[in-house]
């Protein structure tokens, strides 16, 4: 009877993660692309775009630390060793890639959005990694 209530509260806690990682996903594709598409750069429809996504973020972050506080010690191990090896591939990664920037060792601005993708990747691939070494 334990397991099944574990499991249904991983499930829904799961969901929650998912529902508020894709509305915060959209949101920022609005406040992203709202501007140059939607509104003609109207400010104030940028600014309320930009918050509604700050909002639906910190709403991620806590289903998100909900999700971890519901798990087993084996996958909180598992996601703690995942996001502690992003976070230093994010940091030390993003960096350097400033640093080439800045120093004008590469030609074109350093972008945001290789840094996300590549602390996206990092993440993944440890938690995959994470999961198979300790089956």
């Amino acid at each position: 009877m334990e397991e099944k209530n574990y499991n249904t509260q991983i499930k829904k806690n799961t969901k929650n993660l998912a529902i508020y990682t894709a509305l915060w996903t959209v949101s920022m594709a609005i406040a992203t692309f709202g501007p140059k598409f939607i509104w003609e750069e109207n400010k104030t429809l940028t600014f309320i775009g930009v918050f509604v996504n700050a909002i639906f973020g910190i709403f991620m972050i806590l289903a998100n630390i909900k999700h971890l506080k519901g798990l087993d010690e084996l996958q909180k191990k598992i996601q703690l060793e995942g996001m502690g090896l992003a976070l230093g591939v994010g940091v030390v990664g993003g960096l350097s890639y400033s640093l080439l920037d800045t120093t004008n060792l590469i030609a074109q601005d350093a972008e945001i959005s290789y840094l996300v993708i590549l602390i996206a990747l990092t993440y993944l691939a440890s938690v995959v990694i994470g999961q198979k070494r300790y089956s």
